[in-house]
C-alpha cells in the first residue's frame, strides 16, 4: 500500500538540497513536528532538520492515536531507512520521543544503518521507564496534571471544547509512554549517546539519568539543564548546537 504524504511518520522542517546530516526529532506526549520548528534558525545551513509526526495531530489529526512506542519506532525507521544509508543521521527524542527515538535507533541498527548520535531528552532510561497510572486518571485530574507539568499552552488549559478533542491523542501518549517495556535480550548500541536532563524535573528522577549508558557501549554523557521537564525552552541554541556537535553561532 503506497501512504500518502498525511500518513507518513516524518516531515522535513528545514529545505536543504545535499544535506551532510540529518537531525530527526521526536515529541514529546501531545507534541507535533512543528514543535521542533524553532530549531531551524540554529543548524548550520547543510544539515536538514526533521521531525516525526505521530497519528491524531497536526496534518495526521484525522488518524487514531498510536499508544505504543515500538509502533511508532517501527512506523518512522521504515522512512528513515529511505535515505539513511546516504545521509547521516542524529536521533533527538524528548520526554516519549526519547523512547522512540531509542527504538527507532535500534531498528535501524538491525537493519544496518545506525545513527551517528542518539540525544534523549527528559526521560527515564528504558528499564526504568515503565509504570505510572496517569493516564488512567479521570479527565480533569489527566488535564491538571498536564498543565501543571508545562505541556499545555495557557491559552489552550482552559478552552473546554478544544480539550475534549485534544484528550484522547494525549491519553494515548501518556500510555504509550507508561505501559512500554523494553525488549529482553536487546544488545546496546554502539553509537554516541547524550542525554539531556532538565533540573527539578517533577516527572524524571535525576539519579536515573546515568542509567541511560548502559543502552550503548559507545560514549555517553549527561547535561543537566535549567527549566524542568521542559527545559527545551531554555538557551535552545546551545541544546541545538550540543546535539549537532558544532559550536554555537
Amino acid at each position: 500500500m503506497v501512504r500518502t504524504w498525511e500518513q507518513r511518520w516524518l516531515r522535513s522542517l528545514t529545505v536543504v538540497e545535499r544535506p551532510g546530516l540529518s537531525v530527526v526529532c521526536f515529541p514529546h506526549s501531545g507534541g507535533s513536528a512543528g514543535f521542533f520548528a524553532e530549531w531551524a534558525p540554529a543548524l548550520p545551513p547543510e544539515v536538514r532538520l526533521l521531525a516525526v509526526q505521530y497519528p491524531g495531530r497536526g496534518d495526521r489529526f484525522r488518524e487514531r492515536p498510536v499508544g505504543d512506542v515500538l509502533t511508532m519506532a517501527a512506523g518512522t525507521a521504515a522512512e528513515l531507512l529511505e535515505t539513511a544509508r546516504e545521509t547521516p543521521c542524529v536521533l533527538f527524542g524528548h520526554s516519549l520521543g526519547a523512547l522512540v527515538a531509542y527504538e527507532t535507533a535500534l531498528a535501524l541498527r538491525d537493519a544496518g544503518v545506525q545513527p551517528l548520535r542518539l540525544c534523549v531528552s527528559s526521560s527515564p532510561p528504558p528499564e526504568l521507564a515503565a509504570g505510572g497510572r496517569t493516564h488512567l486518571g479521570a479527565d480533569e485530574e489527566f488535564w491538571t496534571t498536564l498543565c501543571e507539568l508545562g505541556g499545555i499552552d495557557a491559552d489552550i488549559a482552559g478552552n473546554t471544547e478544544l480539550r475534549s478533542v485534544l484528550l484522547p491523542m494525549l491519553r494515548s501518549d501518556v500510555r504509550a509512554s507508561e505501559t512500554y517495556r523494553p525488549r529482553p535480550g536487546t544488545a546496546p548500541l554502539s553509537c554516541a549517546v547524550r542525554c539531556y536532563h532538565g533540573d527539578g524535573d517533577p516527572l524524571v528522577e535525576e539519579s536515573t539519568q546515568p542509567e541511560w549508558a548502559r543502552v550503548t557501549t559507545g560514549d555517553f554523557a549527561l547535561w543537566v539543564r535549567p527549566g524542568g521537564h521542559f527545559h527545551l525552552r531554555q538557551d535552545l541554541a546551545g541544546l541545538v548546537a550540543d546535539t549537532v556537535q558544532v559550536t554555537p553561532v
